[in-house]
């Protein structure tokens, strides 16, 4: 093929229109995929007739991936924490300085911080700054993430909260129990582990509820349920998302455990939710919005009145930021 074919070529490739950043692919924790189907819904109301592809964040980005970024009319990046302020060193966002420059501009959905942190390194501001659109408006899923890109200038920035709340209408809200069900669903994190906390709270639910289900949704989470003797006591969920939605609508249980986005999956479902905080993930959208949390180190009691007290599921979604980052789009579509 001659040179001016090829170029010919080149121009002629269809262009998409939503390039999605998908944290789930090559994920190893389901709350990806709760992550990423939240992001499609909202997708489907912002960009009903448009071309979407998928691209990885967690894998190295290759030349097919620099293509089709660049070809797309709009690049977005969902959920989950892909920031942190050493990003040379925290991978779970593989994107360096030569990637920032070719995939860019890109908007951030609902995106958030990994843990607590000094302020951002020369290398991770030089990064973000060329990665992240300058005029588009980002959204993140708590204040402490609006707050450390404010401190490297980047402050076209709304606290949407995480895209996994977005359908948590006062509403929906309104039809959660608020008083303890039959059965819970109990899911542990293998990666932030306290067995002392743990057996605790096992051996709570188990004296709370007639049934115990436990869905392990981090591929470590299931050997260290084993190490706990977890899998005789209580009910194995599969460890699929379409194996535990079964159970959150087939049975009438609660949830209680330290995953997040499990949490917020039974709530998304309409049934009543206790995450237990054990990073500022939860920690900050429960100061945010009011998510029905308690911290590891709470004392027991609290724990105790959490399953058994009169619990009202009544959220601060911020919909006005929501739709305000929405808008972006629909002013784009009207141009």
């Amino acid at each position: 093929m001659v040179a001016d074919e090829r170029v010919v070529q080149e121009l002629s490739e269809i262009r998409v229109s939503v390039a999605y950043f998908d944290p789930s692919i090559a994920s190893e924790n389901l709350g990806d995929l709760i992550i990423r189907d939240a992001v499609l819904k909202e997708f489907g109301d912002i960009f009903s007739d448009e071309q979407i592809v998928e691209l990885t964040t967690q894998e190295v980005i290759g030349k097919r991936t620099h293509r089709l970024s660049r070809s797309a009319k709009y690049r977005i990046i969902g959920g989950t924490n892909l920031l942190s302020s050493f990003m040379l060193k925290y991978r779970q966002w593989q994107i360096g300085i030569r990637d920032a420059r070719k995939l860019g501009p890109i908007t951030l959905m609902g995106v958030g911080w990994w843990q607590y942190q000094p302020n951002p390194d020369l290398y991770t501001r030089m990064v973000l700054r060329t990665a992240l659109s300058e005029s588009g408006l980002h959204s993140v899923r708590d204040n402490y993430t609006r707050e450390k890109l404010a401190s490297i200038g980047i402050n076209n920035v709304v606290n949407t909260s995480c895209p996994t709340t977005w359908q948590l209408t006062p509403e929906h809200c309104a039809m959660i129990p608020r008083d303890k069900g039959r059965e819970v669903v109990l899911t542990l994190t293998d990666y932030n582990r306290s067995p002392q906390f743990d057996n605790h709270l096992i051996a709570t639910l188990l004296g709370a509820y007639d049934a115990v289900y436990f869905w392990p949704q981090g591929t470590g989470d299931l050997e260290y349920g084993q190490q706990l003797g977890l899998l005789e006591k209580t009910n194995l969920i599969g460890p699929t998302l379409a194996a535990y939605d079964a159970v959150l609508d087939q049975r009438p249980v609660d949830f209680f455990g330290t995953r997040l986005h499990a949490g917020i999956r039974a709530m998304q479902k309409g049934r009543r939710a206790t995450i237990v905080a054990i990073d500022n993930r939860s920690s900050e959208i429960s100061r945010d919005i009011g998510l029905p949390t308690v911290h590891r180190d709470d004392l027991p009691h609290a724990i105790d009145l959490a399953i058994n007290g009169h619990q009202e599921t009544k959220l601060s979604v911020p919909f006005d930021q929501i739709e305000r980052w929405k808008a972006q789009f629909n002013n784009q579509h009207s141009e």
